[in-house]
């Protein structure tokens, strides 16, 4: 069967990609999401790798928005858009490569950003709001400073373990079971694993504000 879009061949393709390395690195005039636009375009039609090449030049336009100075944390993804739209991703990438259509993929890539940019910042208020909720239930039980600090680091990372929990505490083992156990009493966190070694706790609600996607 044939592809519908074939990548250059390997001695090509490392030379197109030499390319590429020094495009990313030279300076230009065009503003920068316009610029980034074309750089995902360039990494996704030379395919360097066999498998994993979507994941890499999206990870790639989130890392460069960082080292553009238009991020100041790595908290706008892509990969959600590109896939509620995957036909028109596809359809408007190689249209690009056939027809030279840069407009329509630069409008394209461009309705990426502002859905994924306005969709981090419902989740960021999102966040917020249930770390205030957590904070004020806590502050009104009067809980210690270390469940409060142990409530702070869930909103870093929403999974924790006992070994985890106490090196971030700076307290013992059988201090950090007791913090954990009294978020866990009151369904901040949840054991996930079912056994008795090893246990990893997840703060649900925390996961499901990230993992929900764009209403």
């Amino acid at each position: 069967m044939d592809a519908t879009y074939v990548p250059p061949p390997t001695d090509e393709m490392r030379k197109a990609l030499d390319r590429f390395e020094k495009y990313l690195h030279a300076k230009s005039d065009l503003p920068p999401l316009i610029r980034l636009s074309l750089i995902h375009y360039q990494f996704e039609a030379i395919h360097p790798f066999l498998d994993g090449n979507g994941r890499v030049g999206r990870l790639l336009v989130t890392l460069l928005l960082c080292s553009e100075g238009l991020l100041s944390e790595p908290l706008l993804y892509l990969s959600a858009f590109f896939e509620r739209y995957r036909d028109e991703y596809y359809r408007r990438l190689l249209e690009v490569s056939q027809h030279g259509k840069w407009k329509d993929w630069i409008i394209y890539f461009l309705r990426g950003i502002t859905s994924q940019s306005r969709d981090a910042i419902r989740r960021s208020d999102r966040l917020l709001a249930l770390w205030q909720k957590y904070r004020a239930y806590l502050h009104e039980a009067r809980a210690s400073a270390l469940l409060l600090q142990l409530v702070d680091e869930l909103f870093s990372y929403p999974a924790i373990t006992n070994r985890s929990a106490a090196q971030k505490l700076s307290v013992t083992p059988r201090s950090a079971q007791l913090n954990i156990e009294k978020l866990e009493h009151v369904n901040i966190l949840r054991e996930a694993t079912g056994k008795l070694r090893n246990r990893v706790y997840v703060a649900d609600e925390i996961i499901s504000i990230i993992e929900q996607g764009e209403a």
